[in-house]
């Protein structure tokens, strides 16, 4: 998943969470970069592929038109996991906007309470899949975040759309899976039918 790390495994096992913290704070991230905190480590993640931008594109478009006033769309927003003490960057988050303003007129902000956010969305690759599939999906069902949108190009079975949803203790309770070319239904404030088959085109 990762393509490059800062720290070590055994520096991750002196350091704080509020240490790694400040340091992923303090990081100058090449353009396009992702820098996470995960399992003590602060990893890098390379920009996506043009499939993957085109993917969350149309996903962007179709909640843009669906979603009320006050409520937005970010690509490459961190959120916080302090509660199992990790930072993740997801492909798309769909948050209040007020929650992002306020972390961004800290003098020192930090990645936005997981908590806060309505939705997140990993698009996997190659490469990261099994990630997204596993350690993602555990992380912010502990946030707790409400809806998670994993569009999978990688799985076994054919590509996928999976919205995982009803998080308690730390597990999604309830899942929906679907092939590409089906609608995958999603609850309010979306209130859509999210369109899947232009996801392989």
């Amino acid at each position: 998943m990762a393509s490059g790390m800062v720290g070590s495994g055994c520096d991750a096992g002196r350091h704080t969470w509020h240490y790694l913290v400040r340091t992923w704070q303090g990081l100058d991230v090449p353009d396009g970069w992702r820098a996470e905190i995960h399992e003590g480590r602060i990893t890098l993640q390379p920009p996506p592929r043009p499939w993957q931008h085109l993917i969350l594109g149309r996903v962007h478009r179709a909640f843009h038109h669906c979603l009320p006033e006050g409520l937005g769309i970010f690509q490459i927003l961190a959120v916080r996991i302090a509660s199992v003490e990790k930072v993740y960057v997801p492909n798309l988050v769909v948050i209040d906007r007020a929650v992002v303003i306020a972390e961004s007129e800290k003098q020192e902000a930090a990645p936005v309470d997981a908590a806060e956010a309505l939705l997140v969305c990993e698009v996997t690759s190659q490469g990261n899949a099994r990630d997204d599939r596993t350690k993602k999906l555990w992380a912010y069902a502990h946030a707790p975040v409400p809806l998670y949108l994993l569009i999978d190009r990688w799985h076994e079975g054919g590509p996928t759309v999976t919205l995982f949803s009803d998080p308690s203790g730390g597990v999604y309770q309830s899942s929906v899976q679907v092939p590409f070319g089906k609608p995958v239904e999603l609850p309010e404030p979306f209130g859509i039918e999210l369109d899947t088959a232009v996801f392989s085109r």
